[in-house]
C-alpha cells in the first residue's frame, strides 16, 4: 500500500527556513547567537515564568535539574516506570538510585502511592527523608503524553518531606491547570524544576534540543552557566565548577523561534483532532480513547487507545504490524523501565497500573498536519483490525 500516515512528524509551515537562513548568513551557528536568547524569551513569556535556559535535549534538561537539585552518588530519586527511559537515565548519570513509583489512571505518577511510600517505607529525620539509610533527594514527575500529573497532591507530599520535584514536561508544552491551587500554571512551572524537549516528534521541534526552567530565576542562570562548560572568564578559559556541553545551538534556536510562533495553532489542531478521534472511535467493546485530567487544558500531544484485553488477545506487535500493512503508523506505550536490563534489579513500589497500561496502550497518529480524512481512515481501519484480531 502506497498510503502512509505517520505517527508524529514535525510541521514547518512558518518562518523556519527564513530564520535558519538568517542565522547562517550572520555566521552564528553554534552555542551563541541572538536566536538562543529570543527562544528563551519566547518560552518564558509563553509559560508565564521568569527565566528559561535552552539546552541540547530534554535529557540534558533533566540531568542539569538533578545536578542543581544536589543529587549525588548514593542518593535516591523517585521515578515513574511507565515513560521513556530518558526520564530515568540521568539519575544514573549522577550515580544515584532510582525507585519506581506506580502510575495512576492518568499514566502519570500516582500521588497517593508517592505519599504512602514516603510515610511507610522511609524515615524523616532532620528535614531529610531516608530510604534504607540513603537520602531521598528528588522525584521526577512525567506529564505523560501531555496529560498533567496531580501536582497539587505531589507538591504537598514533596513539601512535607523536603523533596525536590523535577517536572518532566517534555511532552506537555502548553498544558496548564484551569482549576485548583495551580490555576493558570503550566506544566513544568509548578515544581522546583521543569524540563522540555524539542525532539522531532514533539509538538514543536528544534531537531534535537530542549529547555529547562526553575522556581528561582537565579537557579536558571546557574543551570545556563553549567550548560556552557561553567566558563567563568570571558577572555581566559577559567572554570570553577564542572560544566557540560549542553547549550542549544543558534541554528536549533532559529528553528525553535519559528516553531514557537506556531505553537498555539499546533495545540488547537491537536485538541480538535483528539475530539474527532473520540467521536469516530468512541467507547467500544474493543477499547476506549483515554481522556485527559479534568481541571486542565492539555496540549493533547499523543492520543492513547486503551485496548480491552477481554476482547482482544492479540499482542501489541501483531496489532501494530496489521495497521502498518494498511499504511498507518502506530506505537505501543513503552516497555516498563524497571523491566529493562539496566534497571531490572532496582526497587519498585506497588506497581499495578503501570503493567496494566503497558500491555494495553496503542498510540494513534497525531501529527499537527494530519487531515480529517486521514483521521477517518485511521478510525475505520483500527476498528477493522480489532474485528479481525478479536475473531482469531
Amino acid at each position: 500500500m502506497s498510503r502512509f500516515i505517520p505517527l508524529s512528524i514535525p510541521n514547518f509551515e512558518g518562518n523556519e527556513k527564513r530564520y535558519v537562513d538568517d542565522a547562517l548568513e550572520q555566521g552564528w551557528v553554534s552555542t551563541g547567537g541572538a536566536y538562543i536568547t529570543k527562544l528563551e524569551q519566547m518560552l518564558a513569556e509563553f509559560l508565564h515564568t521568569e527565566n528559561v535556559a535552552a539546552c541540547q535535549s530534554g535529557t540534558a534538561a533533566l540531568h542539569l535539574s538533578l545536578v542543581e537539585a544536589g543529587v549525588k552518588p548514593g542518593d535516591v530519586v523517585l521515578v515513574p516506570p511507565l515513560t521513556f527511559i530518558a526520564a530515568v537515565n540521568p539519575v544514573r548519570y549522577q550515580f544515584a538510585t532510582p525507585v519506581f513509583i506506580d502510575c495512576d489512571d492518568s499514566l502519570c505518577m500516582d500521588p497517593l502511592k508517592l505519599k504512602k511510600f514516603c510515610e511507610e517505607e522511609c524515615t524523616f529525620s532532620d528535614n531529610v527523608l531516608y530510604y534504607q539509610g540513603n537520602p531521598v533527594k528528588a522525584a521526577i514527575v512525567v506529564h505523560v503524553f501531555g496529560n498533567m500529573a496531580d501536582m497539587e497532591k505531589i507538591m504537598e507530599t514533596a513539601g512535607s518531606y523536603n523533596l525536590k520535584v523535577i517536572e518532566d514536561a517534555t511532552e506537555a508544552l502548553g498544558t496548564y491547570y484551569t482549576e485548583g491551587k495551580y490555576t493558570g500554571k503550566y506544566a513544568g512551572t509548578i515544581g522546583h524544576f521543569g524540563a522540555y524537549s524539542f525532539n522531532g516528534n514533539k509538538i514543536i521541534t528544534t531537531g534535537g534540543g530542549g529547555a529547562v526552567t526553575a522556581n528561582r530565576s537565579e537557579t536558571v542562570d546557574h543551570i545556563r552557566y553549567l550548560s556552557t562548560q561553567a566558563k567563568d572568564d570571558p577572555h581566559y578559559y577559567i572554570h570553577h565548577e564542572v560544566g557540560y556541553n549542553y547549550r542549544m545551538t543558534n541554528l536549533q534556536a532559529a528553528l525553535g523561534a519559528a516553531q514557537m510562533e506556531e505553537l498555539p495553532e499546533f495545540i488547537r489542531r491537536k485538541q480538535a483532532n483528539f475530539e474527532l478521534y473520540k467521536e469516530l472511535l468512541g467507547d467500544s467493546a474493543y477499547g476506549r480513547l483515554l481522556e485527559f485530567r479534568e481541571g486542565t487544558v492539555s496540549n493533547k500531544w499523543f492520543y492513547s487507545l486503551e485496548i480491552n484485553r477481554n476482547q482482544i488477545g492479540a499482542s501489541m506487535r501483531e496489532i501494530i504490524t496489521a495497521l502498518e500493512k494498511r499504511g498507518i503508523q502506530t506505537r505501543a506505550v513503552w516497555g516498563l523501565i524497571n523491566e529493562q536490563k539496566p534497571y531490572e534489579n532496582e526497587i519498585t513500589y506497588q506497581l499495578e497500573k503501570a503493567p496494566y497500561y503497558a500491555s494495553r496502550i496503542l498510540n494513534l497518529p497525531s501529527s499537527t498536519q494530519i487531515t480529517e480524512e486521514e483521521i477517518q481512515y485511521v478510525a475505520v481501519h483500527v476498528k477493522e483490525v480489532f474485528n479481525e484480531v478479536a475473531s482469531v
